[in-house]
């Protein structure tokens, strides 16, 4: 990765966070801690809370020298916010509009790992007005199925159905969060995350393991103390490291993505990984995987929000 190139002392940097989401209070956790390690740096730091009406008018008022985005969740990480960047003619940390839309929809972004020949388990996509048969989505994806909401974040309205009783709950639990959910085949194995750095040139930071205290990878197992252990690096053998490394790459580049992205996976008893997801505004809180990854890789948090806004002014 590059070298620092910006001046903290002359540039002036307004933090996005907070929002409407489900997510807001993870976004509140993210953007105290990217304002904080900011100031720290050096920089001239605004943080706008984008949940409280007249934050486009304090945004203009503001006219900052770029943008940094610590917002998760709709109205942050599907591509509004970035408009609304991208009008003001202020750049801004992470992927532009089309990229941010895509990798939020969980539905649309299968369509791309596919077109990509990037392996993730196999989902039935249901809309809201459509009707379903237990036995039919069985046939397709197995007993055992993961249930998500296509546009929710941190797990948010996600259920894990040991047997077909429990799916019509599942379903309409996620369509109390949006109207498409995921019904996907629940693959079995180990939970790792890849992020990936960098807009033309592009790194694949060390993979971490995920260890949850709970089923999977929950809400709480996120974001509450003790939730999860994060292993970094994930003792994986060499050629699995690579493979994951080299998919969570391809990810970014088929969705466009620019400056950050986390890309989810689950590596199975034969050792192939299936793409789950890709994260385009990863959480940046004490607890969050991005910054654990980055200071395995010699960059401690400071460093690291500097060198998104690098990316960003680049």
């Amino acid at each position: 990765m590059n070298q620092k190139t910006c001046m903290p002392a002359q540039t002036t940097v307004a933090v996005l966070y907070g929002g409407r989401s489900s997510e807001r209070e993870i976004s509140i956790a993210s953007g105290t801690a990217v304002i904080g390690a900011l100031e720290e740096v050096g920089f001239k730091v605004v943080g706008i809370d984008t949940g409280e009406k007249g934050y486009m008018q304090k945004l203009e008022g503001t006219m900052p020298d770029v943008v940094f985005i610590a917002l998760h969740g709709r109205g942050g990480e599907d591509g509004s916010v970035q408009g609304v960047c991208e009008e003001l003619g202020l750049p801004y940390t992470g992927s532009g509009i089309l990229a941010s839309a895509l990798a939020m929809d969980k539905d649309r972004s299968k369509i791309i790992y596919r077109a990509a020949e990037l392996p993730t388990p196999a989902s039935v996509t249901l809309r809201t007005g459509d009707t379903w048969s237990v036995e039919e989505l069985t046939e397709k994806v197995g007993e055992k199925t993961v249930v998500k909401p296509s546009c929710e974040g941190s797990s948010v309205g996600m259920s894990i159905v040991h047997d077909s009783r429990e799916l019509d709950a599942a379903i309409r639990n996620a369509f109390q969060c949006d109207d498409t959910v995921l019904v996907e085949q629940f693959v079995s194995g180990t939970e790792v995350t890849v992020a990936v750095i960098g807009n033309d040139e592009l790194a694949a930071l060390p993979i971490i393991k995920i260890v949850p205290r709970n089923e999977f990878y929950d809400f709480d197992a996120k974001y509450a103390p003790g939730g999860s252990q994060h292993i970094c690096p994930a003792p994986l053998s060499d050629n699995i490291t690579a493979r994951c490394q080299k998919l969570a790459l391809g990810a970014h580049r088929a969705l466009g993505c620019k400056g950050v992205s986390r890309t989810d996976f689950i590596i199975d008893e034969a050792g192939t990984p299936w793409l789950l997801e890709t994260n385009t505004i990863p959480g940046m809180t004490a607890t969050s995987l991005i910054p654990d990854a980055a200071r395995v890789n010699g960059m401690d948090f400071g460093s690291l929000c500097s060198y998104l806004i690098d990316l960003a002014l680049a």
